[in-house]
């Protein structure tokens, strides 16, 4: 029964940052995280297949062992992030609701770009924090 509910867990949590990876306002790291960790419990081949995925796992793992990113993420997430908010904030006419879209849309900002940046040179495993050098 426990493992059945980390497995569903794991796949909504996956699906969500699958979804998350079109829509910026739906954070793809974050439940990429939940789904290894609720894959880590219930899966070991689930687990294995999210940690080594070709698109999924560099990512993960550079958020777990650097707390860093690609600058094309941050690009990518700064290109979405800011013309969704843009259009939503004119589609809705709440004034409460447009504040909290852009209060999200900094926040958002803040966090993804206060991560260390991987340099392009960057391949899998071969990251070194340069503080820690």
């Amino acid at each position: 029964m426990q493992r059945s509910f980390f497995l569903f867990i794991g796949f909504l949590a996956l699906g969500l940052g699958i979804v998350g990876m079109a829509l910026p306002v739906l954070p793809t790291t974050p439940f990429l995280l939940l789904a290894g960790s609720m894959f880590m419990r219930s899966s070991d081949r689930w687990s294995d297949w999210l940690f080594n995925h070709r698109v999924f796992g560099p990512t993960i793992q550079n958020y777990l062992e650097h707390n860093a990113v690609a600058k094309q993420s941050k690009v990518l997430a700064m290109a979405l992030l800011w013309p969704t908010i843009i259009i939503s904030i004119y589609l809705v006419d709440s004034l409460w609701v447009k504040a909290l879209l852009i209060l999200i849309a900094i926040a958002v900002s803040i966090h993804v770009l206060s991560l260390k940046t991987i340099p392009p040179s960057y391949r899998q495993g071969e990251y070194q924090d340069p503080k820690n050098e």
